[in-house]
């Protein structure tokens, strides 16, 4: 039979100190497993379940969840991974990011006693000795060693203060919460173990460090990130997120079964089979099993058997006159510009109730396209109104 301590190892890229876990494990207490999530955006993706999902491991085997919403360290911006500063919050950004995402933990970790939420503004909006004190036990050369701080200092390249704070304040929110095991990704590994030094400095018993694996996002090469634009929100409707898990490149294909659903990818289908099937259980993991099938049947209609689908945006246009110019027409739809829209109808990629539209003429009687159902490229769809009270 596997051990707890083995179980709860499954996919990790480090655990450490080696045998740490399957000691404190031993002990017969429930453990605080803490998790810091900065509220630099509004959602939640499906690369934070990796984590989240490591999280519901421990609250099943009866250990205490610490989640800690980092409003306070949100204003400093985690440059772990990063070529250049973040952006600076507002205020009410980070709060308005930090309301959400309770709601989107609990679609993956238990909302019971087992699930401590602390915002980490508690306590480090701190007196500026208490802050001396933190950082009196860290050096630079220390903070140097970081890869992503080497390198930029290596390219002479700027690093604020500011940025150098961040693990330093990361690792004390473990000092705060007395964490005895921090989960996070490989690139927060860094991070975690400043926490073990801080709490030894502290005096309390250093946590035990636990990473996973990065999700690469839909471009295939890079972690998935709200700002690469490359995420899957876990409150996407479910049609977009079945569409989208299909785009993902073939290669993602292991890692997203093995991460996202815990299992291996079939064995006995081709690519697109097994993405249905991984795109199917995403929606049924954070939707229901009956909107898997709705979003599946969709696709079908539209993307297979070529039908329209069932909800269609309507978009009401003016007559301007009697005629319409569709190069226009197409932007108020879908945006873009005039030029791209020319291109687009003399590729064929512009459809009319589902027949390519001819890039000539240019312009059309509006009663032409009144009540009809104008198609860009495969998955854009809207529904033409047309009315002489709202100017083109």
């Amino acid at each position: 039979m596997e051990s707890p301590a083995s179980f709860l190892a499954r996919n990790a890229v480090e655990v450490s100190p080696e045998g740490a876990l399957k000691e404190r494990l031993e002990a017969g207490r429930p453990l605080r497993v803490k998790l810091g999530l900065d509220p630099t955006a509004p959602d939640l993706h499906l690369g934070h379940t990796v984590v989240l999902q490591k999280l519901r491991e421990f609250q099943d085997l009866g250990h205490t969840v610490v989640l800690i919403v980092g409003d306070y360290t949100a204003r400093v911006g985690d440059p772990s991974g990063r070529s250049a500063t973040r952006p600076v919050l507002s205020p009410e950004e980070i709060d308005a990011h930090a309301a959400t995402y309770l709601a989107q933990a609990t679609k993956v970790l238990a909302d019971d006693e087992r699930l401590e939420v602390r915002r980490n503004s508690e306590w480090l909006d701190m007196k500026m000795e208490e802050l001396f004190r933190i950082v009196r036990t860290v050096t630079i050369a220390r903070l140097l060693e970081r890869d992503d701080f080497a390198k930029r200092m290596a390219a002479a390249e700027p690093i604020s203060l500011l940025e150098f704070l961040y693990p330093v304040l990361q690792g004390y929110d473990s000092v705060a919460v007395r964490a005895d095991v921090e989960l996070g990704g490989t690139d927060q590994t860094f991070n975690l173990h400043m926490g073990r030094a801080l709490q030894s400095s502290y005096g309390q018993p250093s946590q035990i460090v636990l990473t996973l694996p990065l999700l690469n996002g839909l471009d295939g090469t890079r972690k998935m990130s709200k700002s690469f634009g490359n995420q899957i929100g876990i409150t996407d409707p479910p049609g977009e997120m079945y569409n989208r898990t299909l785009s993902i490149p073939d290669e993602l294909i292991d890692s997203w079964y093995g991460l996202l659903l815990g299992t291996e990818a079939p064995a006995d289908v081709g690519p697109r089979d097994a993405k249905r099937a991984l795109a199917r259980g995403l929606v049924e993991r954070f939707h229901s099993a009956e909107e898997a099938l709705e979003a599946e049947a969709a696709f079908d209609r539209v993307f297979i058997q070529r039908a329209l689908p069932e909800h269609i945006d309507e978009v009401e246009l003016s007559a301007n006159g009697g005629e319409l110019h569709l190069p226009q027409v197409i932007v108020e739809l879908f945006g873009g510009s005039r030029s791209e829209a020319r291109r687009k109808l003399q590729q064929g990629g512009v459809k009319l109730d589902g027949e390519p539209m001819p890039a000539d003429p240019l312009d059309v009687p509006a009663t032409s396209l009144d009540g009809r159902v104008m198609q860009l490229g495969k998955r854009q769809f809207r529904r033409i109104k047309i009315s002489s009270a709202k100017p083109l």
